[in-house]
Order: C-alpha cells, then structure tokens, then sequence
C-alpha cells in the first residue's frame, strides 16, 4: 500500500472548512432606560465557542495522526458564529436605546451606515408566532418598503417581565454599504430568561441564506444554520446542525450535500466541555440520536467516504483493496475522532477517553441532547411579521 502522506493528503482535502470574512461587532451600550430588554443572548463557555485555538491537541503514538483540532474545528467555528450573532442583535439592541423609547412610537432617521434613511416603529400587543409579545420594534429601509421583504431589517418581539422574546434580522436592509453582498442573508434570536423545565435560560439562534461564492469553489460553503444554547446554573448545553449543501467528501461520489451536526455540554467556570459530532446527508429526514450522531458519526462517515475513494482511486491503476483493509489501515489516523471529545479553555484535548472525572455530568448531558433533523435545517427558512 502507498505511503501515508497519501491517506493524509486525502484527509487534508476532507477537513477543508470554510472561510468567511469577519465584519467588527457593534459594542453593546448599557441600557439604562426605556422598554428595551438589556439582555438577549446566553453566554457560550470559551471552551465550545472559541475559534482560534492554539491548542490542536494531538492523542496518539502516530506523529501523523489527523489532530482533534482539524476534526472538531468547524464545532467551534459555528458555535462562534450563533454567538456573534446573538452579540450583533444584543448590541444593536443596546445602541437602539439610546433613543430612549418609552412606548409606542413611529420615526424615521437617516442611519450612519449607508446614509439611506429608515423608519423605526414600536407596536404593543402584537401576535407573532403563535403568542402575543408586549411590544414589537421595526426597523425598515424605507425607500424598500414596497419590495417583496418590505424593506425590513430587523424586528425584535418581546416581554419584559421576564424578559424573553425573538429578534429577526435582515442586515442588507440595515446597512446597504457594508452588508452590499449580504442577499438574503437573515438570521433570528429566540431568547428566554425565564427558561423551560430543563434550562434557567435559553437561546436559538438560526442563520439562512448565507452568501454564497458565486464560481462554488468552496464546496463545503455553508447556507443555513441552526442552534440551541441553554443555561442550568453552571451548565451549558449546546446542540445544532449547520448545512453544507454542495459538500462532498468522496469525489466519486454521486451524492453531495452534508449536516455538520453535534451535540455538546460545557462547564462555565471550569471552562470544560464534552462533545459529539455527526455527518449526516442533508437530505437526512430523521429526529433520531441514534442515526444522526452515532450511525452518521464523523469517524463512521469519513471512513466510509475515505475508503470508498481509496477503494476506487486504487482501483482504476488495478490495484484491488478490501473494504475492511483500508478501514483498518485508515483507523490510526482517526483515533481523535472517537467520540466523544473533550476539551477545555485550549480547545480539543483528546478523543473517546475522558481526561478526568471532572467531565462525568458533561458526558451524561451530552447523551442526552440530540441535534435538529438534517433535512428540516437544509430547508430553514425565517419570515418576518
């Protein structure tokens, strides 16, 4: 058989993740007055939501082996992402407040940002989504408002006691400079403070329409996203799926179309956490943990993916391999991703083992969180009132 700067080569094309440009996040003012809600996002530990780890943890005697960093890098990157995004809402929210809204209200003002002017209301009593909020904010474009969108750029419903309620957010219609390439892009925040049965507080972040690259040279670009963060004392529970409808890990492969789909739990001031990850077909209709995390999960499918392309490439210069001979030749180069993986303020530290009893509650509450069905995220859609 080849050597192994073969296989790895292979897994390097496979771990490819996508890039996107970073815009500067608004910085949230103290709300110090007026009906708008202070807060409206859940802190995500460090150990899940940072994204520039120096830590790639390496767990094994192979000085080759696909490090832990490589494999769950896109877990931290897209719970950063929901993150973000709840800190933009947050602090739009905020810079909103200075305005000082004490009740229903109707404006227009011409924004800073592209110098267009937009229309603010506030409405009280409005049913959205099944349930009446006190009060409804929306910011339009206002020169758009006969467009099919009706010009809408954000809409935030919500109570204040408690505080809970859902912002919605088209940024090409708040800022038409710096978001020109934005589309359809939208994204919504679900938030409660008063929480359910199981969480003190939650959040659910959702992302659609990502832009896309016009030539697809990026086939695992991502288009939707969708994330549930929920807070117990010192507990974070985190689980979503992002969908990556041009993904394709096997180049001789007919179907294309992939959920990056986990399932984690974290502990705020230890800054610890343990996660579980899946690679599901997009077109994937199913609810269950079982098929989605443990059938679907990232060792399964890129050994599957891996050696239906070894199998092939060998194949074609008349070299015949056995299935279960390229699994096992392919299983040292994967031991990071035996699931589930733990890690902590550095970012992934190994693999399928955990480092101390300190993780037990984290392993417990990971086995029973379950991501969102593949299918349902590849179709995710958000609409304003």
């Amino acid at each position: 058989m080849k050597t192994k700067h073969f296989f790895l080569a292979i897994f390097a094309a496979v771990l490819l993740v996508f890039t996107s440009c970073e815009e500067e996040t608004p910085t949230p003012v103290e709300v110090t007055s007026g009906i708008l809600p202070a807060k409206f996002k859940v802190d995500i530990p460090n150990s899940l939501s940072n994204s520039n780890f120096t830590n790639v943890g390496l767990k094994s005697a192979e000085n080759d082996t696909i490090t832990g960093g490589a494999i769950y890098q896109n877990l931290n990157y897209f719970i950063a992402i929901g993150e973000e995004a709840a800190d933009i809402t947050e602090a739009i929210i905020s810079h909103i407040a200075l305005y000082k809204i004490q009740s229903v209200l109707e404006l227009t003002y011409t924004s800073d940002d592209d110098n267009r002017v937009k229309k603010l209301l506030v409405e009280s009593e409005v049913e959205f989504e099944n349930r009446t909020w006190e009060y409804m904010l929306t910011i339009s474009d206002l020169e758009s408002e006969g467009n099919a969108d009706g010009g809408k750029g954000m809409q935030v419903f919500w109570n204040n006691d408690p505080v809970e309620g859902i912002a919605l957010l088209k940024p090409y219609n708040i800022d038409r400079v710096h978001d020109a390439d934005a589309g359809d892009a939208a994204f919504s925040i679900e938030y409660s403070s008063k929480g359910n049965e199981k969480y003190d507080e939650y959040m659910i972040v959702e992302i659609v329409d990502f832009p896309k690259d016009p030539t697809n040279a990026d086939i695992f670009a991502v288009d939707n996203i969708k994330m549930f963060v929920g807070k117990n004392g010192n507990i974070v529970d985190v689980y979503g799926n992002s969908n990556h409808p041009n993904a394709k890990f096997n180049t001789h492969s007919e179907v294309s179309g992939f959920n990056w789909a986990f399932v984690a739990s974290g502990k705020q001031t230890e800054d610890i956490a343990v996660a579980e990850v899946g690679l599901p077909y997009s077109s994937l209709d199913s609810d269950s943990r079982e098929m989605i995390l443990v059938e679907n999960s990232i060792k399964s499918v890129l050994s599957r993916e891996m050696s239906d392309f070894i199998i092939t490439e060998y194949a074609a210069i008349g070299i015949t391999l056995q299935p279960e001979e390229v699994v096992a030749y392919l299983a040292p180069y994967l031991t990071n991703a035996d699931a589930p993986g733990y890690f902590n303020t550095n970012g992934f530290i190994q693999g399928g083992t955990s480092p101390s009893g300190a993780y037990s509650v984290l392993e417990s509450n990971v086995l029973e969180l379950t991501p969102y069905n593949p299918k349902e995220i590849s179709e995710l859609a958000i609409s304003f009132k």
